[in-house]
């Protein structure tokens, strides 16, 4: 394919991938100034010029993976479609596991590494807006009956913590890989937790 006429990417931009493709390899620690810069094919001083810190780069990072996420939650549907508001519920939740247990080191550090303090910070922003995203549902659910009355907000909040409890112990680079089950088994056993914590009716 021709990429004549298509911009290269900046800078900042190469700065950014190359941040966040370490991190993937091998999460928070393997992503230093130098390895960073040497990947995106800069001196190590140019990083500062667009990010005042390394702290600065990994919450722009987190934004930017966390914020693909939410998308891919978001395009799940809508929680008045064929499924109902308990499907959705369940659909949106397994696409996020699916997704973070389909690339393992990338979501272990997003969900569970041990960060700076303004990464944790984002971390926490993120997991309300996920939450915001579940309570949607809760409350199409609850407005056409199919859902019993409960606290959208605790629910919301409850779900996303406990999916992703649910995964640390699977997405643990310390985990051995081959006693992990299956990823479609662990999804499908969160489509089950979620269907229970909702009050939708299990078939």
């Amino acid at each position: 394919m021709s990429t004549a006429g298509v911009a290269a990417p900046g800078t900042r931009e190469r700065l950014l991938s190359a941040a966040v493709e370490l991190i993937e390899d091998g999460g928070y620690g393997a992503a230093t100034v130098i390895a960073i810069a040497d990947r995106a094919g800069v001196a190590a001083g140019t990083l500062y010029r667009h990010f005042a810190s390394k702290e600065e780069l990994f919450v722009e990072v987190f934004r930017t993976v966390c914020a693909r996420e939410e998308q891919a939650m978001r395009a799940a549907g809508e929680p008045n479609g064929p499924d109902g508001a308990g499907g959705w519920l369940q659909t949106v939740l397994a696409t996020f596991a699916r997704r973070a247990l389909s690339n393992p080191r990338l979501a272990w550090a997003l969900i569970a590494e041990p960060v700076d303090p303004a990464v944790d910070a984002e971390r926490l922003a993120y997991r309300a807006r996920y939450a915001s995203v579940i309570a949607k549902g809760l409350r199409a659910g609850i407005a056409s009956g199919e859902l019993p009355v409960q606290d959208v907000e605790l629910t919301a909040a409850a779900l996303v913590g406990g999916c992703g409890e649910a995964l640390v112990g699977p997405l643990s680079p310390l985990a051995p890989r081959e006693s992990a089950p299956p990823p479609e088994e662990i999804v499908a056993a969160l489509r089950m937790f979620v269907a229970r914590a909702i009050g939708a009716v299990v078939s």
